[in-house]
């Protein structure tokens, strides 16, 4: 199966650009990981501007964003009513918490979307602190995918936690070491308006748990392009899906747990990363939008 994610959007050219290098692809679905319009009421415009390029019944999989969360920059209710769920199967709250297997029988890849780290109607926060309510889905999600036999296993969320962006660690330490535990294949994240993805990261040993703003190199379990499942988990963060880019901060301790960054002042690009998934293989790549040349490639192979 074959699919693609990017988040961080908006409604300008940037947006359509990377639009149209996803449909370009033709994938069988595209994760957008949050922060879509950036602006109150733009919700249709930004649905006609997807399925203009993607048609009516393509799956355009949403998880909110904080600009559509609480209402104030869109409202994700009213971008789920323009694109809805499309994939049979999916159980949770679409656009905040869910999960679906792809394709729906024999099932390749299980996808987790959740939403740590942002404020919602009213200032609240979603918990996904160890052992809250929403923690204990999202594990029992990825136990029960490991006990099907599903052979990969991807969550999604708008917030990461490591990042050499803007931000800290939005997406909370106790959840992401949760995701390296269980060893969960590949984590995708926007939010940060950079392009970065890590090694292969695990814990164990040397390293008993991953830290935020510090680096510990017994967490690097695979420094090259191909990997091993069930070595570590990679992050990936997309958050290049058409508006302003931030600065990759080469100075972020977190720096060398990175193998590929991209950012306004480091081989800039807006555009997508294109994920095919076999039984024995997991293999990714970025794919620029026009006018941009950054790429980065990486791949996990089933023991």
């Amino acid at each position: 199966m074959h699919f693609t994610a990017q988040g961080d959007i908006g409604v300008g050219s940037g947006a359509e650009k990377v639009l149209d290098v996803v449909a370009g692809l033709n994938p069988h679905l595209n994760l957008a990981l949050g922060d879509f319009a950036y602006k109150a009421g733009l919700e249709q415009q930004f649905c006609d501007m997807v399925t203009g390029r993607l048609g009516e019944e393509f799956p355009y999989q949403l998880v909110t964003g904080n600009h559509e969360s609480d209402g104030h920059d869109g409202d994700i209710e009213k971008f789920v009513q323009c694109l809805p769920n499309k994939l049979p199967g999916l159980q949770g709250e679409y656009g905040t918490q869910w999960r679906v297997d792809v394709p729906e029988q024999n099932p390749v890849v299980r996808f987790i979307l959740v939403s740590p780290g942002i404020e919602f109607r009213g200032g609240e926060t979603l918990d996904y602190s160890r052992g809250s309510e929403r923690w204990r889905w999202t594990a029992d999600a990825i136990d029960e995918a490991k006990s099907q036999n599903i052979p990969w296993t991807v969550v999604g969320m708008h917030t990461p936690c490591l990042s050499v962006g803007n931000y800290d660690c939005q997406a909370g330490q106790d959840l992401t070491n949760m995701l390296i535990e269980k060893e969960v294949d590949l984590v995708l994240s926007g939010h940060d308006h950079v392009y970065q993805r890590t090694h292969q990261l695990a814990t164990g040993g040397s390293c008993a748990e991953l830290i935020p703003a510090s680096f510990t190199s017994g967490c690097l379990a695979d420094t090259d392009g191909a990997m091993v499942q069930g070595s570590g988990t990679v992050f990936a963060t997309i958050g290049v899906g058409g508006v302003g880019l931030y600065d990759v901060r080469s100075d972020d301790p977190e720096m060398r747990y990175f193998a590929s960054t991209s950012g306004k002042n480091r081989e800039p690009a807006f555009g997508t990363l294109d994920v095919t998934a076999t039984v024995d293989e997991l293999a990714a790549r970025f794919v620029p939008a026009d006018g941009y040349t950054f790429s980065d490639s990486f791949t996990l192979r089933r023991k």
